[in-house]
């Protein structure tokens, strides 16, 4: 199995961008709250001057805002070298000049959107192809992603879901993400948007694959593609189906309710780490 050498960051969506007026809700009542926690991750280490992040916009429907806003989140911060890549098409995902860029940088963010939007024009091309290769030869290299640039980075990804008080078979649709993390299921804005019985149904019908469900303001890095912990001011929920012993959903029809026996959970918060492949939770006297 191939390790990759550089670090993924996973984001649930709505991380604090260090302006002072963001979630204030979250800013004034946890104590964790730290402004640019999340982001911070992408920025050089003291004295690398020549340090670049891009951030591809390829998931939204207003992508000149979205890079608008992580540049002046950046400078807020301090650091002015982020470029900002728009490509909405194939034929754009083939362009050398995005290769070499790509070749040259030291991180790339993924933002937030529509994923059927990167799986569509990212999933299958040579831009995703260059990142791959980077995140696994270059142990500098940062791939991060926010909503549905995290849910992108998926074996399995999710496109659409409800959210209903039962879980109802049909619920949720699913298609091949980037599988940065092959053998994750990725779900965003988890508590906020009510998205337990999606990502559950999801593991159900994969309980090979590990459910992650990532809370607002909340991230995981996840470095040798293995470990991970947890960063921001929210929560983690892992799924984990592997030790289902009996679960309905490939009997019953479309719209009916679904029933899981012995699936397993555990919730993460800052600092909290977590083994994907071991299935483990880590102990601070580990």
């Amino acid at each position: 199995m191939l390790i990759p050498k550089g670090k993924l960051l996973i984001i649930g969506g709505a991380e604090d961008k260090g302006n002072g007026d963001d979630r204030p809700e979250i800013r004034d009542k946890n104590k964790s709250f730290k402004h640019f926690e999340i982001l911070g991750e992408l920025l050089p280490p003291s004295g690398y001057v020549d340090h670049i992040i891009e951030v591809v916009t390829t998931a939204s429907e207003i992508p000149v805002e979205v890079g608008e806003r992580y540049v002046q989140s950046f400078a807020n911060a301090g650091f002015n070298n982020v470029r900002v890549m728009r490509i909405e098409n194939k034929r754009q995902a083939k362009n050398p000049l995005l290769l070499e860029r790509i070749n040259k940088a030291n991180a790339v963010l993924f933002s937030g959107g529509n994923q059927m939007r990167l799986a569509d024009i990212l999933g299958k091309s040579t831009f995703l192809a260059a990142v791959r290769k980077r995140y696994y030869e270059d142990e500098k290299f940062i791939v991060a992603g926010t909503s549905a640039g995290a849910m992108a980075m998926a074996g399995v990804m999710i496109f659409k879901g409800d959210t209903n008080e039962a879980i109802l078979k049909g619920d949720v649709k699913l298609t091949e993400g980037f599988s940065l993390l092959a053998e994750c299921i990725i779900d965003s804005h988890f508590v906020k948007r009510g998205r337990f019985g999606r990502l559950a149904e999801a593991v159900a019908l994969h309980p090979t694959k590990l459910g992650i469900g990532l809370g607002e303001d909340t991230a995981l890095i996840i470095e040798q593609g293995n470990i991970a912990e947890c960063r921001g001011s929210g929560m983690v929920v892992i799924i984990d189906g592997r030790q289902i012993v009996s679960t309905n959903i490939n009997e019953i029809e479309i719209g009916q309710p679904v029933y899981i026996e012995n699936m397993k959970v555990h919730i993460l918060s800052k600092g909290n780490k977590f083994l994907l492949d071991e299935r483990q939770f880590v102990h601070y006297n580990q």
